[in-house]
């Protein structure tokens, strides 16, 4: 087992092994296999122990990675995954779907000298995955029950992150979700081949030993208004995430076989849990042997074209309107989709969608130039006049971004305040929104944004409340 720190020079970059393309184009297994022991230590072993570590001061959660690299190199596991969760609820979720070239990685001191950072990612996962194989990981159960009710709208990471956090604080916690199974956006949103379903399913299982009371198929505003939920629990907490697609509006939106990216990969995620999916079985949300047209450049349209190769079509392209540069999606995840044959075309943008009287048939497109930056600093897309043409479409799927649903409608609760956005408004100090006792955390107050950081609102949201229920069961007294 390595002992020493610092290997980074003569030890170079190494992942865990990945599936060949031609293999796991089939299948929606996850692409990477696990490090071995001997392999993770001495990953862990490259990093610089920096006095100041900037993978760390990146990480949306401030995760103590050095630390806990230096004991994965000592072969000190348990105090590993000890350090690892102290920070953060879900480490095994993040190890495998946290854009880390963007945040801890991206920012590693030996990734700025040329030496390639530390596999920061796949050390957590080890990490995790090692703590649950030998039973380290328990339920969070706290000392003592306070006697006061929390109750939490959204099964999402966020939820979860507060729900364990305040059951450790001896809360009685209710989780209540539309769908019929907790994790939100963890089981219906993200793939197979990037995190598979039984990772989320026993962390569930966990919460609920721990006696988190799970609600599924429960909707705000059709089985109780938000202020039934006030009048239950001492306080709510908003972690719904945000869902609504954008829109796009060009010619030919209306036609058939155009669809949100959340609708299609909810659709094949539910069949691969085994559910019944009508729409996947006569092949209106199936890709296979079509020609597909994805559009968007976030992580969201890279799982929607990783999803269509692994359905079978003819042919998946993703239609960008900026070049490979200036893309908002994990390079990682656009280098693993270009090896399982998406083609990506950049600096390119839909025009209109063409069609039958009912059925799109092709997607007219327009070439793009980068201008002048804008406020910024990005440089924005520009039309090349006479540059149109037409490609080739039995589906197209809008990858283009996600905003808030009308809470205030949909949870009977018109005096609930949101921003211009859609967002819920909140004091970003107090988490608590204009309504005493009720909360928010997550992308349904920040905005559609990562795991990390919905992992990180959770966290934070619970400590507000608790403060503020104590400080009112102090007022009280």
């Amino acid at each position: 087992m390595t002992e020493k720190m610092l290997k980074f020079v003569h030890l170079e970059q190494k992942y865990p092994q990945k599936r060949e393309a031609a293999e796991r184009r089939t299948d929606f297994d996850e692409i990477y296999t696990g490090f071995e022991p001997e392999a993770a230590a001495d990953q862990a072993a490259r990093c610089s122990q920096c006095g100041v570590p900037f993978c760390q001061a990146h990480c949306p959660l401030y995760n103590n990675i050095p630390d806990w690299l230096r004991l994965t190199t000592e072969g000190r596991m348990e105090e590993a995954y000890a350090i690892s969760s102290a920070t953060n609820n879900l480490p095994e979720i993040t190890g495998r779907i946290c854009p880390q070239d963007r945040l801890c990685e991206g920012n590693c001191v030996i990734e700025q000298s040329t030496h390639g950072a530390v596999t920061i990612g796949s050390v957590e996962k080890y990490i995790t995955d090692t703590a649950f194989e030998k039973g380290w990981v328990k339920a969070p159960v706290p000392g003592k029950e306070n006697g006061m009710s929390v109750g939490i709208i959204g099964g999402g990471p966020a939820g979860m992150a507060a729900a364990e956090q305040l059951r450790l604080k001896g809360y009685e916690v209710h989780i209540y979700d539309r769908y019929d199974r907790m994790g939100g956006l963890l089981v219906y949103g993200i793939p197979g081949f990037k995190l598979e379903k039984h990772i989320v399913e026993r962390r569930i299982r966990l919460l609920e030993e721990a006696g988190i009371v799970m609600h599924t198929n429960f909707e705000v505003g059709r089985d109780a208004s938000l202020e039934d939920l006030r009048r239950k629990h001492d306080s709510v907490l908003i972690a719904t995430g945000v869902y609504k697609a954008r829109d796009l509006k060009v010619p030919g939106i209306g036609l058939q076989n155009i669809y949100p990216a959340l609708e299609y990969l909810t659709t094949s995620n539910r069949q691969g849990l085994g559910d019944s999916v009508p729409a996947y079985d006569d092949g209106t949300l199936n890709a296979k042997d079509k020609h597909v047209v994805v559009i968007g450049g976030g992580d969201t349209a890279m799982d929607c074209v990783r999803t269509a190769i692994r359905q079978g079509a003819k042919s998946v392209k993703c239609l960008y309107r900026r070049d490979r540069a200036n893309m908002p999606g994990s390079q990682r995840e656009v280098a693993n989709a270009e090896e399982e044959g998406v083609e990506f075309v950049w600096l390119t943008n839909p025009e209109a969608f063409v069609g039958d009287d009912t059925k799109i048939t092709g997607v007219r497109a327009v070439k793009m130039r980068l201008g002048a930056p804008d406020a910024g600093g990005r440089q924005s897309p520009e039309v090349i006049e006479g540059s149109s043409y037409t490609m080739e479409a039995d589906m197209a799927i809008l990858a283009l971004g996600f905003e808030p649903e009308d809470l205030p409608t949909l949870f009977e609760a018109p005096e609930l305040g949101v921003s211009r956005w859609g967002t819920v408004k909140i004091d970003f100090r107090s988490m608590m929104t204009n309504l005493d006792g009720v909360f928010a955390a997550g992308d349904i107050a920040r905005g559609a944004s990562l795991v990390v950081w919905a992992i990180r609102d959770g966290r934070d949201a619970a400590d507000r409340i608790d403060e503020y229920l104590l400080a009112r069961k102090e007022a009280a007294a």
